[in-house]
C-alpha cells in the first residue's frame, strides 16, 4: 500500500488539513470526512482546552479516526513557539507539533533562525517536528539535521490561494530533501494546484484556507481529495517528455500514402 510515513505513524491520506475559517464546526467536520483526512492540524493558541463545559472544536474531531497535529500558529519568537508546543503536549493533545515561528505579520513569512532555534529545543525535548518553512533548500537541509521529522515548505504565501508560485524551488527541495517527507503547506487555493503540487513530488500537501473559503466547502473538500490521489498517481507513473513539435498518436510506419 503506497502509504505515507512520518516518524513512527503511517497516512493512508496524504492531504492534511486545517480547522480554522470554516462557518461552522458542523461544516469543517463535513468537509474532514469528504476529504478522507486522517491528519489535522489545530492552532494551540486558538482552541479552548481549559474549559471543557464549553463548545470547543475539538469536540467535532474524531479522534479514534483522526490524528490531531497541533500546530504554533501566531507565535512571532522561538520561545512562543517552544512554550505553545510544551502546552499542547501537557494537555494532551501531542507531541507532534507543526511548528511555525512567524517573521513578519504582513507576509506571514517564516522566521528561519528561530524556526531553527526552536527546532533544536523540542526534538531534544522528544516532539517530533514538522517546521512551517520557506523554500531554501539551505535552511531544510539545516532543519532535517536538526532533527526535523519532515519539511513543509510553502508553495505561496499562507492563505493568499495563489496556487504553486515556485515549482522550480520545490523540485530542488524534492531531490535535495530525501530522508524525510516534503509536505507542502499553505497557497493551496483550488484541486489543480493540489495536483501539481503532488505531480512535482511533494509526499503530501496541507491546506485550510483552500477549502474554507471555497464558496461550497463540502464540494471543495471532496476535489481536494481526488487532486491529490491523481497527482500522486501521476507522480509514481512519471510523465512522457514533452516535446517542441507534434509526434502522431498512431505509428506512421507501413502507411500507404
Amino acid at each position: 500500500m503506497d502509504v505515507l510515513r512520518i516518524a513512527d505513524r503511517e497516512f493512508r491520506s496524504r492531504l492534511i488539513l486545517g480547522s480554522a475559517k470554516y462557518r461552522s464546526f458542523q461544516q469543517m467536520k463535513r468537509c474532514h470526512e469528504l476529504a478522507g483526512a486522517e491528519c489535522v492540524t489545530v492552532a494551540v493558541r486558538r482552541v479552548n482546552l481549559t474549559d471543557r463545559g464549553k463548545e470547543s472544536l475539538l469536540d467535532y474531531i474524531d479522534r479514534d479516526k483522526i490524528f490531531i497535529l497541533p500546530n504554533t500558529a501566531g507565535c512571532y519568537t522561538s520561545e512562543e513557539a517552544v512554550r505553545t508546543a510544551r502546552l499542547a503536549r501537557d494537555v494532551g493533545l501531542s507531541n507532534w507539533i507543526k511548528l511555525e515561528v512567524i517573521g513578519d505579520e504582513k507576509t506571514l513569512f517564516p522566521d528561519n533562525q528561530g524556526l531553527l532555534e526552536a527546532t533544536r529545543i523540542l526534538v531534544k525535548e522528544g516532539f517530533v517536528v514538522l517546521p512551517y518553512t520557506n523554500d531554501d533548500v539551505v535552511v531544510a537541509r539545516k532543519l532535517v539535521d536538526a532533527g526535523a521529522a519532515a519539511v513543509m515548505p510553502l508553495g505561496a504565501p499562507i492563505g493568499s490561494g495563489m496556487g504553486i508560485r515556485n515549482p522550480a524551488n520545490l523540485r530542488i527541495l524534492r531531490e535535495m530533501i530525501t530522508t524525510v517527507p516534503l509536505v507542502i503547506d499553505a497557497g493551496v487555493g483550488t484541486a489543480s494546484d493540489a495536483a501539481i503540487a503532488m505531480e512535482l513530488g511533494a509526499d503530501a500537501v496541507l491546506m485550510n484556507t483552500g477549502i474554507a473559503a471555497a464558496e461550497d466547502p463540502e464540494r471543495m473538500a471532496l476535489a481536494m481529495k481526488l487532486a491529490i490521489e491523481a497527482g500522486r498517481l501521476a507522480c509514481l507513473a512519471g510523465r512522457m517528455e514533452p516535446k517542441l513539435y507534434a509526434a502522431a498518436s498512431s505509428p506512421l510506419a507501413g502507411v500507404v500514402r
